[in-house]
């Protein structure tokens, strides 16, 4: 007897026209709405629908079921501080690495962290609807991004571009899952904030030829 087969977690078309983006993003923030408030076992493709003002056949036009869904709902959030990322990397390129690096981080938890219950709570699911591989694509673009930033530094650095930035980065995502997985992270994040600017300003410090000893 052949084996059971996997829900698809693709979409099931994009949204081409205004109306039709309008309509995924209305969805996308019912999901968010539902999943804060009813917790992901209680929510459900119908009630997504009806929160967000449309039927359910529309609904599956674009997801053909509830994991397709919170998957759309957590790329969304990924692909924005993909977003982030690289535009402050941009707007950082040419200055000085001890000026680089603060400008990262707090851009980086500023849409980490603007709404901290969002991002814990799909920060949850994300083992449910193959999270992984999203954050690990994430994590690529975001890389990129910043070593092609730090290439720019006007001061020599005594390591390679690309290992201060996965340093950098395994930084800021690893302080970024401790908040997550607190009780309360809107209370612990200015410390940890602090703490984590502390340490990789010590660390780039280290890693420019003008400071090196």
């Amino acid at each position: 007897m052949p084996g059971a087969v996997a829900p698809s977690l693709t979409p099931r078309k994009s949204p081409v026209q205004q109306r039709s983006s309008a309509t995924v993003e209305a969805i996308l923030e019912a999901t968010i709405q539902l999943l804060l408030k009813e917790g992901k076992e209680r929510l459900t493709t119908t009630r997504v629908a009806e929160r967000a003002g449309a039927s359910v056949g529309t609904l599956y036009q674009y997801f053909p079921n509830k994991s397709a869904l919170l998957q759309a709902t957590l790329r969304q959030h990924m692909d924005e501080i993909a977003e982030t990322i690289r535009k402050v990397c941009s707007e950082q390129r040419g200055k000085p690495i001890a000026k680089m690096v603060p400008a990262l981080i707090d851009a980086f938890f500023a849409a980490k962290m603007r709404d901290p219950k969002v991002s814990a709570a799909l920060y949850a699911v994300s083992s449910d609807v193959d999270g992984w591989r999203i954050a690990q694509q994430t994590s690529k673009r975001a890389l990129k991004e910043i070593v092609a930033m730090l290439e720019t530094a006007p001061e020599p650095l005594t390591r390679e571009p690309e290992m201060i930035a996965s340093m950098l980065q395994s930084m800021m995502t690893g302080v970024s899952r401790k908040l997550l997985e607190s009780p309360a992270p809107e209370k612990h994040f200015p410390a940890m904030r602090q703490e984590l600017l502390f340490l990789a300003e010590v660390y780039v410090q280290a890693c420019s030829a003008s400071t090196a000893a």
